[in-house]
């Protein structure tokens, strides 16, 4: 009987060792969270100068209490499939704390079950791609419980495209073509004094 106890106790807490070790998961979260942006499907947000309005709210279809344990929300920029093929650095893994989805952070905001929404200037580092929008409803452990996001289960509607501005900015080129006729100007400039002068000293 005491072996049989003991067996019990051990295998109890490797499976709590496990749990632990391994994570929260995304499939174990629920979608009580609905969430949408401004955003047309297929429109392409500038970096550095786009923005989107995102709102998020609690689904009041979920038994009431459900929200008791949520305490943060996360809003999140998450890759489309279409670009996570052959870029292994935006996998979807179903272990949160290893998946590579939702890599940019938008907002961290108190959680309330209505009435949010953020509008988000799209930074200037976010790389070329097309994305969606995932909150996560967090708790006072700072663990993901829930979640919701602005497109389907698949990840194929109200998508929308960012586009990385160039590495050169439109006025550091028309600086950079100022700059440079300046310096031909006043190389030309230096010529002509140095060939008078030599004509001066020649004529004396």
């Amino acid at each position: 009987m005491a072996a049989i106890e003991g067996f019990l106790v051990a295998s109890l807490l490797l499976s709590c060792l496990a749990s632990t070790s391994y994570g929260v998961t995304f499939t174990s979260l629920q979608k009580t969270l609905v969430v949408s942006a401004s955003n047309q499907q297929g429109k392409v947000l500038k970096g550095g100068e786009g923005n989107i309005t995102i709102t998020w709210s609690y689904n009041n279809s979920f038994p009431a209490g459900t929200d008791s344990a949520y305490k943060t929300v996360k809003l999140k920029l998450c890759y489309a499939p279409i670009s996570q093929v052959d870029r292994a650095w935006r996998k979807t893994v179903d272990n949160l704390e290893k998946d590579k989805t939702c890599q940019h952070n938008i907002v961290s905001k108190p959680y309330s079950p209505s009435n949010n929404n953020f509008t988000w200037s799209v930074e200037r580092d976010v790389p070329t791609a097309t994305y969606f929008i995932r909150a996560y409803a967090y708790n006072s452990a700072d663990e993901e419980v829930a979640f919701g996001q602005n497109t389907d289960a698949h990840k194929t509607a109200n998508l929308f495209q960012v586009e990385a501005i160039s590495g050169r900015h439109a006025s550091l080129d028309i600086a950079s073509i100022c700059f440079s006729a300046f310096a031909i100007v006043s190389l030309f400039g230096f010529f002509f004094l140095e060939k008078r002068k030599g004509k001066s000293s020649q004529q004396k």
